[in-house]
């Protein structure tokens, strides 16, 4: 059967001489599998839209589980966010996000527009931390652990002076720490970010100038929520931590 889909390449490893296998993230069938027969080699007509980031259309034979490639039309491949290795640092975690996160064939169209608008977003120089905090908040409603982050999860206070609790998946009042004595004091920006995250459009994003202090602390929150409930070693994440810490 022929299949046609449009869609980003989340991931491409070598697999035998020449050829390659690509994960990609279709707006009308989630992800699926596709064989790019003969893709290693730079004269393929494979070899550029099986490159990671790559936007387009995909015509694949698909008889089983995977696919193998017929044909595709590239229409965005992201030449100048892959020149910066920031911004490509930022855009391989959101690939690693949704490959690791997403089931095979688990069809997600909204999420495939907002992923699409974080690369055009890094692509057009906004800030990729924000991006990503953004894309990130939205995986983990997808997994079923978006935090409660507009009353105490522990007696329903919507007002006063709020932390984060990991551990009871929301923010939680002064008055209800006693029920968790690790939880994170927030400040006002860091928490009204965060609820912005939560329900923002990508597509709509603007420019931003957030406080080096508050970006470490959206930072810091939001990692302490992925790790504490997706069970999932970051490489990508790790080479992000990599440049921080070298101040490449």
């Amino acid at each position: 059967m022929l299949v046609r889909v449009e869609g980003i390449v989340i991931r491409s490893f070598d697999y035998g001489e020449g050829d390659k296998i690509i994960t990609v993230f279709s707006k009308e069938a989630g992800k699926i599998s596709i064989m790019a027969r003969g893709a290693k080699k730079l004269k393929s007509r494979h070899s550029a839209i099986a490159q990671l980031f790559t936007y387009g259309e995909f015509n694949c034979y698909k008889t089983g589980s995977m696919g193998t490639l017929n044909n595709g039309e590239i229409w965005n491949a992201y030449h100048r966010l892959k020149t910066d290795i920031h911004k490509t640092a930022y855009a391989a975690y959101l690939m690693e996000l949704t490959e690791r996160m997403l089931g095979e064939n688990e069809r997600n169209a909204p999420l495939f527009e907002q992923l699409k608008a974080a690369l055009d977003a890094m692509d057009e120089d906004k800030d990729p931390q924000i991006v990503t905090n953004i894309y990130e908040m939205k995986m983990l409603a997808i997994a079923g652990y978006m935090p409660e982050l507009n009353e105490c999860v522990s007696c329903g206070a919507q007002e006063g002076a709020m932390m984060l609790s990991i551990a009871m998946g929301g923010t939680i009042c002064s008055r209800c720490r006693h029920a968790d004595q690790g939880a994170i004091a927030l400040t006002e920006g860091t928490l009204k970010l965060l609820r912005l995250f939560l329900h923002m459009d990508i597509r709509r994003l603007g420019k931003t100038d957030v406080k080096a202090a508050t970006k470490n602390q959206l930072k810091h929150c939001i990692r302490q929520f992925l790790d504490a409930h997706v069970d999932v070693r970051w490489k990508s994440r790790n080479f992000i931590d990599q440049m921080d810490k070298y101040g490449i």
